[in-house]
């Protein structure tokens, strides 16, 4: 397998995606306005925040890609996943902030995103299939657990502040109703703010796997930053950002997540 594909297999009905904590920027530096800013928009420290699910025997898939080579939960056409709201790309240009990614010039013309897609897309989802796959021979029904996090405040994609949990099933069409509400349950009980299928309803992954018909049932959880880190206001610059992760501050919402896995395991297990 790719060294920036990882897959850890689990035996448990759950498989867990972190499709964005990536920094390699796979030999763009050179042609990006900095590569601080390449890797401002990743959803920092989530692979270590979700680092207790292969112990509840969850199958893992991670890759060390940045977002802003190939953004592995985008409509691979290139299409928005949420007309008319502003979002960023398959191959991203600019930042969350609006931002230039790439110096005059310098940005991927249609035949390099064709090859990045073929490079880092395909084998990513080609791994999310082949472990649903794997699952579904060993049990009824298998959960597929999205994970995101992004900065608190970000005007230029929603109003005001973002409530800490996010959870989205494209609007229920994603998982089964029972799950989601077992979800919401435990989010309501945390007495943070929490929204399901608010402003982002999940991405490609969530969408194209979550078929609740054939027994894969998806869920993708966005996370605000201030949630398990010490966010600071504003963009952020390279002198605060990213914060360092720290176990003590991130405990709270860990022990949070670990109920929310624990309970779609065991749901999925019914």
């Amino acid at each position: 397998m790719d060294s920036w594909l990882t897959v850890s297999r689990g035996p448990a009905p759950l498989l867990v995606s972190i499709p964005h904590t990536g920094i390699d920027l796979a030999g763009l530096d050179d042609r990006l306005v900095s590569p601080w800013l390449g890797q401002r928009d990743c959803d920092w420290w989530i692979d270590k925040l979700y680092d207790f699910a292969e112990g509840l025997g969850a199958t893992i898939v991670h890759t060390a890609i940045s977002r802003t080579v190939i953004d592995v939960n985008r409509d691979p056409s290139g299409a928005s996943l949420y007309p008319g709201q502003t979002t960023t790309g398959l191959c991203p240009t600019e930042t969350f902030d609006g931002d230039p990614l790439y110096r005059k010039g310098e940005e991927p013309r249609p035949s390099e995103v064709d090859e990045r897609r073929e490079k880092y897309f395909m084998p990513y989802h080609a791994a999310l299939q082949a472990e649903i796959d794997r699952l579904r021979a060993l049990h009824d029904k298998v959960v597929l657990y999205d994970c995101h996090s992004i900065r608190s405040v970000l005007p230029r994609l929603f109003d005001g502040t973002l409530p800490v949990f996010n959870l989205g099933t494209n609007d229920g069409k994603s998982a089964d109703p029972a799950l989601q509400a077992m979800v919401g349950q435990i989010l309501a009980e945390t007495g943070e703010t929490y929204v399901v299928n608010g402003r982002f309803k999940g991405g490609w992954i969530t969408r194209n796997f979550g078929q609740p018909q054939n027994n894969v049932h998806a869920l993708q959880m966005e996370l605000s930053n201030r949630g398990y880190m010490r966010e600071p206001e504003g963009k952020g610059t390279p002198d605060n950002w990213p914060v360092p992760y720290d176990p003590a501050f991130a405990a709270p919402i860990r022990a949070t997540l670990k109920r929310i896995l624990e309970g779609a395991i065991a749901w999925a297990g019914r």
